[in-house]
């Protein structure tokens, strides 16, 4: 008897888990099909690109951006939509950015550049003098002081090109420009020129954040990215003449911080109100595009998330808010308020998404998660393989949660093909042309997938 009843018991549970499985399949195919067929994505980022533009932290495109986030979600009948006040940086690049290699009277050929995220002014009148090549902090000390004093320290490490990932290609490389121009001045060195963080050689200069920690202001130089071809340009001149010059004319600002918002939406938990999922990307851009894969498809595709359940009329039992961020890109002011906030109010969050690598095809995920989480989430790896959006890897999520993190919180960033990302990335042809709409709409939809098993299964 005690056999038969522990069949039995093993058939019912059997049965109720492939019930589950063909539930959420359908849903998930529903989401798919929505996305793809009457999705929103795509509009909304043509809107955000190309009526808005490029919106740099505490300019008034950014606070455009806001209130457009703001309208937005508030046309979706979310349970709540509402601004948090963020302090954040103001840097101004400026009217006028020029350089040119100098051989010698007359004889000079013209590069393309742009300041760095933070960099001070030229004179007004421009910088002129010789160049020192380095590829390396280890590099640039063993030269010393003698050798570097009033010239030009021009980084030309370029990312490897045979690191499949392309942000780890990144992260070998990006330390020349958020530290290298504090390095440079220690020793002397009147500015600083750095190869751009772009894989594939080109005439598009890209911009990005620097540092000049501690130093005190009368001992900062101006910084300023390269492109590629310049880069390589530069380097070849400089194996046939290493006297000759380097001139730069920056023209850049930086102001006192200034007031912007964070733009939260949410749909509130019918079972489990107090448990919060987060999907989210950042609302700032940088100035030279108009930020369409950096990051204005991560927040188009966080906010379908909520419109796509809300036009299902999806009832999550977890409570489910989007967090479009500011200021992301020079500062994480966003990121780290919305932590704060979270912590003042005793918030439980389960989990946390990101999207903030570009608007191609999703190829899966990155999770930030114990083993047994892990575990749990790698069982829903079949539920995206018709999408071919199943890679799943523990290691990574996204800089905006970063501060949610305490070691329970589940963070996760989605992952698309990043073969492409760096041509883009921080540069003037970070542009709505750029996109692809089915691409973008399979972020979306995969995002919404994930977020649906969460609330579904909880942790």
């Amino acid at each position: 008897m005690r056999k038969i009843v522990s069949l039995l018991a093993i058939c019912f549970i059997a049965v109720n888990l492939n019930g589950q499985n063909e539930k959420h399949e359908k849903q998930i195919e529903t989401l798919y099909e929505h996305a793809l067929n009457k999705g929103k994505a795509y509009d909304w980022l043509n809107h955000l690109s190309n009526k808005i533009g490029g919106r740099l932290s505490g300019s008034l495109n950014a606070e455009r951006a806001v209130l457009w986030g703001e309208d937005e979600l508030g046309s979706l009948g979310l349970d709540r939509v509402f601004l948090q006040d963020v302090m954040v940086p103001k840097w101004v690049r400026g009217t006028f950015e020029y350089a040119s290699i100098i051989t010698g009277p007359g004889m000079s050929t013209n590069v393309p550049v742009c300041a760095l995220g933070g960099s001070i002014a030229t004179p007004s009148s421009g910088l002129r003098a010789n160049v020192v090549e380095v590829k390396s902090f280890e590099e640039l000390e063993a030269l010393g002081e003698e050798k570097v004093k009033g010239k030009f320290v021009f980084f030309n490490r370029p990312m490897p090109a045979d690191l499949i990932n392309t942000f780890e290609a990144y992260s070998k490389t990006v330390n020349q420009r958020s530290q290298g121009a504090a390095r440079a001045a220690r020793l002397g060195a009147v500015g600083v020129i750095v190869r751009s963080m772009n894989l594939r050689l080109d005439d598009y200069p890209h911009t990005g954040n620097m540092s000049y920690g501690d130093l005190p202001n009368s001992m900062r130089i101006p910084a300023a990215a390269i492109s590629t071809n310049g880069a390589q340009l530069l380097s070849s001149m400089l194996t046939l003449n290493d006297k000759l010059n380097f001139y730069l004319k920056l023209d850049c600002k930086n102001f006192p911080d200034v007031p912007s918002h964070n733009v939260i939406g949410e749909i509130k938990g019918s079972e489990f109100p107090e448990e919060i999922i987060v999907v989210g990307g950042h609302l700032d851009s940088w100035d030279l595009g108009d930020g369409s894969h950096d990051d204005g498809a991560g927040i188009v595709q966080s906010m379908e998330v909520l419109r796509l359940f809300k036009s299902l009329n999806y009832k999550p039992k977890r409570t489910i808010r989007v967090v479009l961020y500011m200021n992301e890109e020079n500062g994480l002011r966003g990121g780290s308020a919305y932590a704060k906030y979270a912590k003042q109010n005793n918030e439980n969050h389960i989990f946390a998404l990101e999207s903030d690598a570009g608007g191609f095809s999703p190829r899966g995920f990155v999770f930030e998660a114990t083993d047994q989480q892990f575990n749990q989430i790698k069982q829903w790896k079949s539920y995206f393989e018709p999408y071919m959006a199943d890679r799943f890897e523990l290691g990574g999520s996204g800089a905006d949660i970063g501060p949610l993190r305490d070691g329970k919180v589940v963070l996760s960033g989605l992952r698309p093909d990043s073969q492409r990302y760096f041509d883009f990335h921080h540069a003037a042809n970070d542009t709505f042309d750029a996109i692809n709409k089915r691409e973008l709409e399979l972020g979306a939809a995969a995002m919404s997938s994930l977020v649906y098993l969460v609330d579904q299964n909880g942790f």
